[in-house]
């Protein structure tokens, strides 16, 4: 009988993805691509899917990937709100790889204006790269899940899908819808080897978030210390970005060995937003 304090090798505690093939949406900056790195340092083949960064910006991304965690890296420019480039992009990670074992969806975008004048075409964007997008990345991924027996779908929600903000009408349908998303696949997987969760971050240190501090610093005239404490943090309890880095494990986390049982749940990385 084995001992019960026995532990996996240390190559297999170095590298407990090794073999898998992952889909992470919007990954070519912030939080997406700290989930890329984080699932490529745990041994993960990675598709990434992004934009913004152009053919040159990829290329460098995708060897810097390849280079400083051994596994490969492919690139697929889906549109995520079209539902055909979306299921090219799966059939690619597939083809690409023999199999698709992890699925991050992250992609999202955002707009900010009261609902009186708030503009249909932004509502419908939101919630097509928000919220649909991650149905047909699910719907197209579950069949290749189901012939390993296994898959990991993380859904990439906020802390808006637990409550809510004015004037962020389509993001925080978008969000709360994501969680429902969540739970069903996660009851309709249950059998099958393959868990859905969702991590819901509150605000998080990126690029994008840096220039929105000097953006409002400038327009309020007050200081970025001011608005990283009286209005980005304000509902943060801990007044603390999370980072990349923390999103990026716990991810990693939920798609190993040890999250098997981890399903349908909704975890709050908001430093106690969602406490209140």
């Amino acid at each position: 009988m084995p001992s019960l304090h026995a532990r996996p090798k240390p190559a297999a505690l170095a590298r407990p993805l090794a073999g898998r093939s992952a889909i992470v949406t919007g990954s070519t900056s912030g939080i997406g691509l700290g989930i890329a790195n984080a699932l490529a340092a745990d041994g993960a083949n990675l598709v990434l899917n992004g934009l913004g960064i152009g053919a040159d910006g990829i290329t460098a991304l995708r060897d810097q990937l390849m280079a400083e965690h051994e596994v490969e890296v492919d690139f697929h420019g889906a549109d995520m709100s079209r539902p055909d480039e979306i299921a090219d992009l799966v059939a690619a990670c597939a083809t690409g790889f023999g199999s698709v074992d992890i699925l991050v969806n992250n992609a999202g975008i955002q707009h900010v204006a009261p609902l009186e004048d708030f503009p249909a075409a932004k509502w419908d964007a939101i919630l097509a790269i928000d919220l649909s997008s991650a149905f047909h990345t699910t719907r197209a991924a579950i069949p290749h899940m189901r012939k390993a027996g296994f898959g990991r779908i993380i859904n990439i929600a906020s802390a808006h899908g637990l409550v809510a903000s004015p004037f962020k009408a389509a993001y925080v349908a978008a969000k709360h819808g994501l969680l429902g998303l969540t739970k069903v696949t996660a009851l309709e997987l249950a059998e099958a080897g393959i868990t859905c969760n969702a991590i819901c971050p509150g605000y998080v240190w990126t690029p994008l978030v840096a220039q929105q501090i000097a953006d409002q610093a400038k327009a309020h005239g007050i200081s970025e210390d001011q608005v990283i404490r009286d209005v980005l943090l304000a509902q943060q309890p801990n007044k603390r970005f999370a980072t990349v880095e923390e999103l990026g494990a716990l991810t990693s986390f939920l798609c190993s060995a040890a999250a098997a049982s981890i399903t349908g749940t909704a975890l709050p990385v908001d430093g106690g937003w969602t406490a209140h």
